[in-house]
């Protein structure tokens, strides 16, 4: 895979660190789920359930993969209340919340509208 990331990059003439980055967010947001996770977890530090309850069609399994997929990842914080009954919370990572400050929902709302009107839709 990196193989043709390095063919990608010198028939591109981008620098590598480029293509690198390009890579990072393909492997940081692949799958259906992340991004729903991630507008989960936007505005508020809350529990599993609480996640499942927003994101219905997704399994438990999968939501639990996904999240320390998002941990590993740097994109997601795990937080453990063993005080009394044990309770597991998760939130945004600064990294995480500085997707906003980075335009990327702005780019993504423009982008739609762009692809609408070269569509012909309204």
């Amino acid at each position: 895979m990196y193989q043709n990331i390095k063919t990608i990059i010198d028939l591109k003439k981008c620098k590598p660190e480029e293509g690198l980055a390009l890579l990072e967010i393909l492997n940081v947001f692949s799958g259906k789920w992340k991004i729903l996770i991630l507008g989960a977890l936007y505005t508020q530090e809350i529990r599993f359930t609480e996640i499942k309850k927003l994101i219905p069609a997704i399994t438990s399994r999968m939501l639990s993969r996904e999240l320390k997929d998002l941990e590993m990842s740097g994109l997601v914080k795990r937080t453990v209340d063993d005080s009394g009954r044990v309770l597991i919370k998760y939130e945004l990572t600064e990294s995480a919340k500085g997707l906003s400050e980075i335009g990327l929902m702005e780019w993504a709302l423009e982008h739609r509208k762009i692809s609408k009107a070269n569509l012909g839709v309204s």
